[in-house]
């Protein structure tokens, strides 16, 4: 059998075997990829840095659990940011199967920083109807939300006393994996020209360059890569970076599989031309 031949002729169970290795090797093999910071990811590393302490930054964790992986690290290094700073925030979770996910993620980084609710944040939680919500907050966060995600009236909390809409706090991050982000963009900075930055999924972030250039959003995180660049500006490396190994050597092994395919394929067309 010729060349070409065994090469069009592999059984793709071995490609599947073959993928599967370079998912798992990089687990146990101590390595590391370079990562390299876009100016996108370090604007709204600086947002976060520029803030003052006491200065409330509004945080939309408007994803669901499948897209986990590429957001979550996102969250986490940007609410340790914040708390380790002393800034609050007022965080949503806008996306139906978001919440109780949300609130984990809110529990965790409160127990490693000693964050306190209703003083250092407030969970305001899900409303249905997202576009609607985004701009009743304009007018007041106690429209949609006159009580927080635990029942408690926003009224009573301490940092959100003298909090009215978004004319109060320094700016929005949102980290999406769907279309609410783009009621963020048309209606926080369309209508009330709040600053709003975005974490969204890989195949997501070209969509939102436009609005980049168009300075509608000031600085985007797109997916694992973004989450990387933003450990690494935090200087703690996280599930993110180690994802990138995964995520390098897995893209590596395809692209090396799809030039064999290519090479069997032109190899196999050159000798039907020749007889």
């Amino acid at each position: 059998m010729s060349i070409h031949e065994k090469l069009l002729s592999i059984d793709r169970r071995w490609i599947f075997i073959v993928l599967g290795i370079s998912v798992v090797a990089p687990v146990f093999v101590r390595f590391s990829v370079p990562i390299h910071i876009t100016d996108e990811v370090r604007s709204v590393h600086e947002f976060v840095e520029d803030t003052k302490p006491g200065e409330i930054i509004f945080l939309a964790i408007d994803y669901d659990p499948q897209t986990m992986a590429e957001l979550h690290p996102m969250t986490y290094s940007i609410m340790r940011q914040c708390f380790g700073k002393g800034i609050k925030l007022i965080i949503s979770a806008l996306s139906q199967n978001g919440p109780g996910m949300a609130e984990q993620a809110i529990g965790e980084i409160a127990r490693e920083t000693g964050a306190v609710n209703g003083e250092d944040y407030a969970y305001l939680g899900y409303k249905p109807y997202f576009g609607i919500v985004i701009l009743a907050m304009g007018q007041d966060f106690r429209i949609p939300f006159p009580e927080d995600y635990y029942g408690t009236l926003l009224d009573s909390l301490p940092m959100m006393k003298g909090v009215r809409n978004y004319d109060d706090i320094r700016g929005v991050l949102d980290i999406s994996g769907g279309n609410i982000t783009d009621s963020w963009i048309a209606y926080a900075n369309g209508r009330y020209q709040v600053p709003v930055a975005l974490g969204v999924t890989g195949v997501m972030a070209s969509d939102y360059y436009p609005f980049l250039q168009s300075e509608q959003i000031f600085g985007i995180l797109g997916g694992m890569k973004g989450a990387a660049e933003y450990e690494m500006l935090c200087h703690r490396k996280g599930p993110a970076v180690e994802g990138m190994k995964i995520q390098t050597v897995a893209h590596s092994v395809i692209i090396v599989l799809i030039l064999l395919g290519n090479v069997g394929y032109f190899i196999a067309r050159r000798k039907r031309q020749g007889s």
